[in-house]
C-alpha cells in the first residue's frame, strides 16, 4: 500500500507590495525639493517630533493656488498657526484660527489673495487642460493603467496623470495653435491624503492659506468644487490620529484643543541634509501597470475571490524614501 503524496500548494502569486518592491530604479521618480512642503507640528505629549510632508500637485493642475502656497511658505505665513479642525472620517484642516475675524486675522503676504469664482469649473481652475502627448497610446496617460480602471459612480474615465489620481470626460478641446495635439478636461480627485484649499461660499474660492487633507473615505462629491493642490506623502499619521474636534464639523472650540504649527517650509529652504528624499512609482511604468492590476485582482495567498476592478482611490501611488 502506498500513500498519495500531498499535492504541492500552488505557488504564491505576487501581491501589490511584492510588485512595488521588485520595481526597477527606472520606474521611480524623485520628488523635487521645490515640490515638497514640510510642516512641523509641535511635539506630541511624549516630546516626539511630528513632521508632515506634502507633495504639491503637478502643473498645470490648480496652478493659481499652488503659486499662492509657495508664496505663503516663503513668507513663513503658517508659523505659529494651528490645526483648527479634525472631523472623523473626513478631513483635518489647518490655518489661521482667527481667519474669519477681519480685525484679528493674520494678513496674507503680498501677492496672495483669494481667487474669485468665474462661473464654471474650467474657468475657475478646478478643471485643467491636459495635453494628449504623454505616454503610449492615442490618449497618452488617459489610458494609464489599462485595463483596470473603468467608469465609476462619478466619472467615465478615471486615470492617472504624472502619478496623480485624475478624472475626465475625454472632451477634446481644440489646440490654439495649428498642429498642436488636443487637450482634455481633467481634474484631480479626493482620495485619502489629498490636500485641498478651504474656502467659504461662492464666489470665494480660497487663497491656499486654509488647507485640509482627507483622512477618511474618499469624499468624491467635493471634486471640481474645491481646488486640490497636493497630497501628504509622509507623516499623515500625525494628522489622522489627532483628537476629533468637539464643535460643529469637527472644529476645535478652544485654543487648548488645537495643535500648533511650528513651521511650514518648502524643502528648498531646508539644509540639504535635512530635506526629505522621496520618490514615487511612475504611473507610466510597466511596474505600475502590474501593481494596479494586482490591486484590482488580488491573487496573493490571503485572497480567494479577485474583485476584478478597483476604484482609483484604491490604487494609491507607492511612495518611498530614497535610501542611497
Amino acid at each position: 500500500m502506498c500513500l498519495l503524496a500531498a499535492a504541492d500548494p500552488p505557488p504564491d502569486r505576487p501581491g501589490p507590495n511584492d510588485i512595488v518592491a521588485a520595481a526597477p530604479p527606472s520606474a521611480w521618480v524623485k520628488i523635487a525639493p521645490e515640490d515638497l512642503l514640510v510642516m512641523d507640528l509641535a511635539p506630541d505629549a511624549k516630546g516626539r517630533a511630528r513632521r508632515v510632508v506634502i507633495q504639491l500637485i503637478a502643473a498645470p493642475i490648480s496652478e493659481p493656488w499652488v503659486v499662492n502656497i509657495r508664496k505663503l511658505a516663503a513668507a513663513h505665513w503658517w508659523d505659529g498657526l494651528a490645526i483648527v479642525r479634525v472631523q472623523d472620517n473626513y478631513v483635518v484642516q489647518w490655518g489661521d484660527p482667527d481667519g474669519e475675524d477681519t480685525a484679528r486675522a493674520r494678513p496674507l503676504p503680498k501677492g496672495v489673495a483669494p481667487l474669485v469664482d468665474q462661473g464654471s469649473p474650467h474657468r475657475n481652475g478646478y478643471v485643467a487642460d491636459l495635453p494628449n502627448h504623454e505616454g503610449p497610446g492615442p490618449l497618452g496617460e488617459f489610458r494609464s493603467p489599462p485595463p483596470v480602471l473603468g467608469p465609476d459612480s462619478y466619472v467615465r474615465n478615471p486615470h492617472f496623470y504624472k502619478s496623480w489620481p485624475m478624472a475626465n470626460g475625454l472632451r477634446a478641446r481644440t489646440g490654439a495653435v495649428a498642429g498642436l495635439p488636443p487637450t482634455y478636461d481633467a481634474w484631480p480627485v479626493h482620495c485619502y491624503g489629498m490636500v485641498g484649499v478651504g474656502r467659504n461660499l461662492s464666489p470665494d474660492m480660497g487663497s491656499g492659506a486654509e488647507l485640509y487633507t482627507v483622512i477618511g473615505h474618499a469624499p468624491r462629491h467635493l471634486d471640481r468644487n474645491i481646488a486640490l493642490v497636493g497630497r501628504v506623502v509622509e507623516g499623515i499619521e500625525h494628522l489622522s490620529s489627532l483628537p476629533r474636534g468637539t464643535g460643529a464639523l469637527g472644529f476645535y472650540e478652544t485654543p487648548e484643543e488645537r495643535t500648533v504649527i511650528r513651521s511650514v517650509r518648502l524643502a528648498t529652504e531646508l539644509p540639504a541634509a535635512e530635506r526629505p528624499q522621496l520618490e514615487y512609482l511612475d504611473s507610466l511604468s510597466e511596474s505600475f501597470a502590474a501593481y494596479a492590476k494586482a490591486r484590482a485582482n488580488r491573487q496573493d495567498a490571503f485572497f480567494n475571490i479577485p474583485a476584478g476592478a478597483a476604484d482609483i482611490c484604491n490604487i494609491p501611488i507607492p511612495i518611498r524614501k530614497i535610501t542611497q
